[in-house]
């Protein structure tokens, strides 16, 4: 009687268990469609957001453009100096240097790893096999006291010091909204080499039916969004490398 009834809960158990796991597909679904749905998510060309940066105890107003064809800019309002902390036009990645305030290229390998990331607007799981990219569902996971989903994202691989890297990120989604909390990557180079870069997401708000975290930390750096803006008009030069005084001199 005893075997009967241990075995009668083992056959529970293996019946209930395909019902009530979660896959990785089924998790990045939710995610989609709770956040405003696949279609909508693909219709969207761009976005522009107004942020202020929290840095050693100093609020700094951030602009981000991104577009859906891999471009980026993010500009910064430092002492009322607008500084142009990044900025790729979708083959050349360039910033300002704060000791001369003259824009520098990044080198190739930089500008070769952001190349990869022009496939991840809006979100890198959209798609994600088109894009050769692979999931893996990890188990469950307790992060910033919510109980979350663990996803590990593997993407094209990154060249660090010449050497080929893998590229592997961890998404926590959070079981009740099926949205990312959490993200974490290792660290490839640095004195912090080998230490996970963790960033987390908050306050979701919806934004003309898409959902977006208004309260962002990334390297330590809180950053709270104040407007999203889908879909703005889009300067293209403003992503470009500054002509130079040499560059006018060559054409003359």
């Amino acid at each position: 009687m005893k075997i009967l009834k241990t075995l009668t809960i083992v056959f529970l158990l293996i019946a209930i268990s395909p019902v009530s796991a979660q896959t990785a597909d089924e998790i990045i679904s939710n995610y989609l469609e709770n956040t405003g749905g696949k279609a909508a998510w693909e219709k969207l060309q761009g976005v522009k957001m107004t942020a202020t940066a929290n840095a050693q105890g100093m609020e700094i107003p951030v602009e981000i453009y991104q577009t859906n064809d891999g471009k980026q800019l993010v500009k910064i309002n430092f002492q009322g100096q607008e500084i142009t902390q990044l900025a790729f036009d979708g083959n050349t990645m360039w910033t300002t240097n704060f000791m001369t305030m003259a824009p520098e290229k990044s080198d190739a390998e930089t500008t070769e790893n952001m190349k990869k990331q022009m496939k991840d607007f809006p979100t890198p799981f959209m798609n994600y096999k088109e894009k050769g990219f692979a999931v893996e569902m990890m188990g469950k996971e307790t992060k910033e006291g919510t109980e979350t989903y663990k996803i590990k994202l593997t993407q094209s691989p990154i060249m660090v010091d010449g050497i080929e890297q893998p590229n592997v990120s961890y998404y926590y989604f959070d079981t009740e909204n099926y949205v990312p909390i959490v993200t974490e990557s290792e660290i490839k180079q640095g004195p912090m080499k080998g230490q996970m870069n963790v960033s987390t997401m908050s306050d979701y708000q919806e934004v003309d039916g898409l959902y977006f975290p208004f309260a962002l930390s990334m390297a330590g750096q809180g950053i709270q969004l104040k407007e999203v803006v889908l879909n703005p008009e889009i300067n293209e030069a403003m992503f470009a490398f500054p002509a130079t005084e040499t560059d006018s001199v060559k054409k003359e």
